[in-house]
Parts: structure tokens; sequence; C-alpha cells
């Protein structure tokens, strides 16, 4: 093979194939595809097999905010005026137009529209380094947890035999993360002991101590220096495949102050629920379900929220994200599908250990 041949295809990923799905297809669908094909991108075709759009997890979240369930058409959220590009392209060329148009992936397309391959950026040819801080809310007493808490914070307890807090860290560490803290207060001395300055992570490692708990917003009261750009939190008993870098640039790109992270949680009712207008029955739903979206503990806050803590202050999230609220600032969900567990019973503990991919 010629040295121009391979210019031209060191950036057509070879799986390129299992990122195509029809038009009839289901936000599950996609989900799934972007999920298990691993490429950041969901190439649409018609019943004639040629492109009428892309999906990526951005197109998917905002078919979530508007109320879309996971069993929805993809019809309404497809993008179909993808950038595309035609066969034979230098590297050079595929590469400064990725750059100016902003994506990571552009499809190759003959003269008749069919797919013939996808230019995927190589992320590995750079290493991305992220100034801004993640802090993990570690202070809690973890009543639920009992007895596995009783001399072990709960987000040292391990998974895959490491602690909860380690994988948090080595993950958004992956994601070019270098600056932690970590907020403590119930046997936090068994985390610092264990972490350090997190030098042995090759990170670095700092600390809010709290004399007394906080809830899971107060001890941002306590920063020494304020952070100067916006800044991840998470809890730190919260194991998910969250990018952290796709929240924070969410966050960027929708000039948020304050954004949390939401999921869908679905319950069946166990009875038939009966709808009533005084004795008059007006319905009868067998074993309805019921879709909410719930706090999934993640969050991204702009600096200037911190005016809205008193230091020392207990405060829970929810009501920091109220306050923020009625200042008129500007409050948003990210709408979020990727693995997710809030470890917060003993049989969330063995949940994770079996589900865990080591």
């Amino acid at each position: 093979m010629s040295s121009k041949t391979n210019s031209q295809t060191n950036l057509i990923h070879e799986n390129w194939r299992y990122a195509i799905l029809p038009e009839n297809a289901t936000i599950q669908d996609a989900i799934r595809n972007l999920d298990e094909v691993a490429l950041q991108i969901v190439m649409i075709v018609n019943n004639e097999n040629k492109l009428i759009g892309t999906l990526s997890d951005g197109d998917i979240r905002r078919g979530l905010l508007k109320g879309l369930q996971l069993d929805s058409s993809i019809e309404s959220i497809i993008f179909r005026n993808p950038l595309v590009l035609p066969e034979g392209l230098q590297r050079d060329i595929v590469l400064q137009l990725m750059t100016v148009n902003k994506i990571r992936q552009i499809p190759i397309l003959d003269e008749d529209g069919s797919i013939l391959g996808l230019h995927l950026w190589d992320n590995s040819t750079q290493t991305i380094q992220r100034n801004n801080i993640m802090l993990i809310m570690a202070g809690g007493v973890g009543k639920r947890m009992r007895p596995h808490t009783e001399d072990c914070p709960k987000p040292m307890l391990e998974v895959a035999g490491k602690p909860m807090l380690e994988h948090i860290i080595q993950r958004a560490k992956a994601e070019g993360f270098q600056e932690f803290i970590i907020s403590i207060h119930h046997l936090g001395h068994i985390i610092e002991d264990y972490f350090s300055d997190g030098s042995h992570l090759g990170v670095k490692i700092q600390y809010l101590r709290e004399e007394t708990p906080l809830g899971t917003a107060g001890a941002l009261s306590l920063f020494d220096d304020r952070p100067n750009k916006p800044f991840v939190i998470t809890n730190g008993d919260v194991m998910t495949d969250i990018s952290y870098n796709e929240l924070l640039d969410f966050h960027d790109r929708h000039s948020a102050d304050a954004t949390m992270t939401v999921r869908l949680h679905e319950w069946q009712h166990p009875y038939g629920v009966v709808q009533m207008q005084g004795l008059k029955i007006e319905k009868i739903l067998e074993k309805p379900i019921s879709r909410t979206h719930i706090n999934a503990g993640v969050y991204v806050l702009s600096p200037s929220v911190l005016d809205y803590l008193e230091v020392g202050e207990a405060c829970d999230m929810p009501t920091l994200f109220e306050r923020i609220k009625e200042a008129g600032k500007q409050t948003i969900a990210y709408p979020m599908h990727e693995p997710w567990l809030d470890v917060g019973r003993p049989t969330d503990l063995e949940m994770a250990n079996l589900n865990f991919d080591k």
C-alpha cells in the first residue's frame, strides 16, 4: 500500500459499519449503539441505505429534555445536515476540517450518498489536560451502609478491589483532570492517609475538612481559594461512566451558572390505579409506570454561585440550586443515560461489585 493511501485512510475507523442504524430506530437503540460501538456518533440511513443524518450524545440529551422517552423514535432528533466528505482526501485536510468545525467524526460518502467509511479523530494522539477542579464529596456518615461504614468512610468501600473514591479519581484523571479536592468529615483521616497529596496517583489532592456535617453543598463554603473557572462536583458514592469533559462542555455551551445531572427513573405501580372525580370512576390504569428525572449526584458550578453560601453553613445541593435559581441565574439539567449507580445501601455495593467492568 502506498504512503499516499496510508495518509488518506489512517483516520478511517475499522468498526464504522457497526455505527449505522435505520431511521426507524428508537432512542434506546441509539444509546446502546453509542455505548457498545463507542465511536461517539451514530450514522442514520434510510431504507435505500443512504445517509440521512447523524446522532450524538448531545442530540439524545436534547431529545430527553424535550420529553422523549427511551422507546421514542429518533426521527425528530436526527441531525440532518452533518458535514460529510468524499473518499480520498488527505489526512491533513481531514484534520483541518475537524479542527475548524470542532468535530471528531466525519462520514465518508460516495456520489450516491452511501457510506464508505468514517473519519475519526485519534484521541490517543493528543493529551488534553483539564485545569478545572473536581470536588468529591466524601464526608457523609453513611448510615444506610452500616455496619460497613462503622469503621470505614463510605467512599472508601471497595469495588473490584479498590475504594470507590479511587475509581472516581482514576476515571477523571483519564479525562485529563489533575486537581482534586476531597471534602471529608466522618473518619476523614482514613481518606487522607490513603490518598495523601495524590502524588502516587499522579494527581494533586487537597482537602476540605468539615468540623460538623455540612450537607452536600455546605463544604463549598470552606474554599480557601475560590476556583477561577467552572468545577465538577460528584458525590463520593456515585459510580458512573459519565464523561466529565462532556458535562463541562455542556455547562459552558449553555452559559450555565449551575448544571445538575439527571437520570430518567421508571417505577411501576404494583396495583391498578383508579382515577376518580368524586365517587365517579374516570379511568382505571393497570399497574401504570411512572417516569421522573432524579438527581444523579454530579454537578458543574461556576465560581460565582459560591456567593450564595455562608461559611460553615449546612446546605444541601438542591437548596443551593434553589437559591441560584431565585437569584435569576441559569440552572440547567444534563440528562444522562450512561451506566450509573448510587451506592447507598449494602445491596448497591453488591451490585457494583457484580457489574463493575474489570
